[in-house]
């Protein structure tokens, strides 16, 4: 039958159309030089042993931070905002990927209609004897229609639709590296806060003792009263430097509620009894620079990116060609349902379209020089970022070896600080030296132990800087396609 070979000719022309060539650039993973080993040799406990991607935090050792982790990864709003942009590129993809096969309709229809009876004629023949002036019609059937895709439009077009999704994870996992650094942080500032008001509430204890003694002391006539008023001043030193460290513990604990997607309450009673700052581990695994690229989600994801805008120039340079479509309808028609199965109730209609954009003063070409531009920004934004990851590790090996010299020379400087006030205090009850002597040893271990607090601190926030900056802390949460897949993009 002759609908039959129509068929069979329109599957030929799509078999031809899928094998064709698609305009239009194909995509090639830009080489970016890299350096082959850190600017600063790394130390203090750096290797370049490949770095692991997940769970970096584990190595502190805290079950609470592990627990606020995990809490923060299930319900942070803005990880759930990145979670719904992700399904959204996914479902632009899947539609992306429905273009490329043809589409079917079902339709159905009943109409009640009346000719005038003052019209003598239907064109140019004669009304027939008995002519219905007031008749039914039911009909029903299918339209089918497809575009080949000839010259790879849509092919294209999904090639941009998959490299925007696999974006969409990436932005995922970059908004899942930032969100696991800010709550560790946020939880060693906690810890450090808690660790430097302990200090701050000993030495005022200490000092507050001191001033008794000095009071007794001065009572007796043993000491004089500008000791007592320097050991007074001292006291209220302390006690000055208490309220902003009790704000700052109190900020963390409302901001890892935040984080979680709590009420700033809710943490305060789970997180008010102090416990030790997570102290970093021994051995820390950063790997090569080279390794940032496929580590880093803000790397991958201008990747992506660029393969997306890459794509769209093809898209856009498919303006230029022919484009063409195979339409078809079948069904029955009929002015009764009991003529309705009837042979004569038949119709249907097969063939192709072709529309080619004969004149379009230069859209087109146009299209193409703006869609090429916004490939060579995609460009530049991916080597931006490749460049930025570099700095930003470099940085943070530097600053985590550094502080770790700082520490230990502030843990020098606290053990002579002891020994200080223990002599001071020895040859002031001697008579050898004034109280001014004690006064400024007990300052300065103060200080001192201060300081060794904040570096402790410093210390885990350079840590986890530096895993941020290596890109740990994410997983694939959505199967790319496979490379022999007929939706993959480019790699």
């Amino acid at each position: 039958m002759a609908w039959k070979k129509n068929l069979k000719g329109a599957v030929a022309a799509g078999v031809l159309g899928a094998a064709g060539c698609a305009v239009g650039p194909d995509y090639q993973t830009p080489t970016v030089p890299s350096p082959a080993a850190w600017s600063s040799k790394p130390s203090n406990g750096l290797t370049d042993i490949a770095a692991a991607q997940t769970a970096w935090w584990t190595s502190f050792n805290d079950a609470e931070l592990d627990s606020l982790i995990g809490r923060a990864a299930r319900s942070n709003p803005d990880l759930r905002v990145a979670e719904a942009r992700l399904r959204q590129a996914r479902a632009v993809r899947q539609m992306s990927a429905s273009d490329l096969w043809p589409t079917l309709e079902a339709t159905g229809s009943f109409a009640r209609a009346k000719q005038s009876k003052n019209q003598p004629l239907i064109g140019a023949l004669p009304l027939p004897p008995n002519f219905p002036f007031e008749y039914s019609v039911y009909q029903a059937g299918f339209d089918a229609s497809w575009e080949v895709d000839l010259f790879g439009a849509k092919r294209r077009a999904l090639e941009a639709a998959t490299a925007e999704w696999e974006g969409a994870i990436e932005s995922r996992n970059d908004a899942m590296v930032s969100l696991l650094a800010e709550v560790a942080r946020n939880y060693v500032e906690l810890r450090g806060g808690q660790l430097r008001l302990e200090i701050a509430r000993r030495d005022e204890k200490l000092q507050a003792e001191a001033l008794e003694l000095t009071r007794a002391r001065f009572e007796a006539g043993v000491a004089n009263e500008l000791d007592v008023t320097r050991s007074a001043a001292l006291l209220s030193g302390i006690q000055a430097a208490t309220p902003p460290l009790e704000a700052a513990v109190r900020g963390s604990m409302y901001g890892l509620a935040f984080l979680l997607g709590l009420e700033p309450g809710e943490l305060v009673a789970e997180l008010s009894p102090s416990r030790p700052l997570p102290l970093s581990p021994p051995e820390v695994p950063i790997g090569l620079p080279s390794d940032l690229l496929s580590r880093r989600p803000d790397v991958r994801r201008a990747e992506r990116q660029l393969a997306a805008e890459t794509a769209r120039i093809g898209l856009a340079k498919s303006d230029w060609f022919p484009k063409l479509s195979l339409n078809g309808d079948a069904g029955l028609e009929a002015v009764s349902l009991g003529k309705w199965f009837e042979p004569g109730s038949l119709f249907w209609s097969l063939g192709p379209t072709l529309q080619w954009r004969a004149l379009d003063f230069g859209r087109v070409r146009a299209e193409v020089r703006a869609q090429t531009a916004v490939q060579e920004a995609a460009l530049a934004t991916y080597e931006k970022a490749v460049l930025n990851s570099f700095q930003e590790a470099e940085n943070a090996v530097v600053t985590y070896a550094q502080e770790q010299n700082r520490h230990g020379a502030l843990a020098g400087e606290v053990a002579a600080n002891r020994r200080s006030l223990d002599m001071a205090n020895g040859l002031y009850g001697a008579g050898s030296v004034n109280y001014l002597d004690v006064l400024d040893a007990e300052r300065s271990l103060y200080q001192s132990e201060d300081q060794l607090a904040v570096s402790d601190q410093a210390v885990a926030l350079d840590l986890i800087a530096l895993y941020k900056a290596l890109g740990g802390g994410w997983e694939p949460r959505a199967a790319e396609p496979t490379a022999d897949s007929p939706t993959a993009s480019s790699r």
